[in-house]
């Protein structure tokens, strides 16, 4: 599977470019999927449903389904979290993966940014973002930069990078 990632501050733009990707992705006829980085503690489970009192029990996965999709709970009780290669390799297999967050890792990147966050380019100081999706045409050394909505550009260019 081909990995690549998008990095950038909050509120630059990141998850929008995702959707966007997966959409140009898919509509060339790729299989694609995400892995979403979350800086804080999120549930997809709710208190009082089945499949939350297994949890609470002490279950260490609970898998839900249903005919239109299944979703698999792995608990972490050491409160570790798991390193990027190891949950890629729990996904089937794809023609791409697209990662959101994820920022220290080596993959291959896009950096969304918008000025108005005023933030930094995380690119001036990380050779693995590759290029720069932007709303103002920030720029960082010898890496392309596109419009942060130029998104078949984009693509295009992470499909050349991997060889899609």
């Amino acid at each position: 599977m081909k990995v690549w990632g998008v990095v950038g501050w909050k509120n630059s733009g990141k998850t929008g470019l995702m959707e966007r990707l997966v959409t140009e992705f898919t509509g060339r006829g790729l299989t694609v999927s995400t892995v979403k980085h979350a800086h804080h503690v999120f549930d997809v489970d709710h208190p009082g449903k089945d499949s939350h009192r297994h949890r609470q029990a002490g279950a260490t996965e609970v898998l839900l389904s249903s005919r239109k999709r299944w979703a698999l709970m792995h608990e972490l009780r050491e409160e570790a979290e798991m390193p990027l290669e190891t949950l890629l390799a729990k996904l089937s297999p794809v023609d791409l993966v697209l990662v959101e967050g994820y920022k220290r890792d080596q993959h291959p990147k896009v950096e969304a940014h918008r000025a108005e966050t005023g933030n930094p380019l995380i690119a001036t100081d990380d050779p693995t973002v590759r290029a720069i999706a932007s709303d103002s045409g920030a720029a960082a050394d010898d890496r392309p930069t596109f419009d942060l909505n130029d998104t078949v550009a984009i693509a295009d260019f992470i499909a050349k990078e991997l060889g899609l």
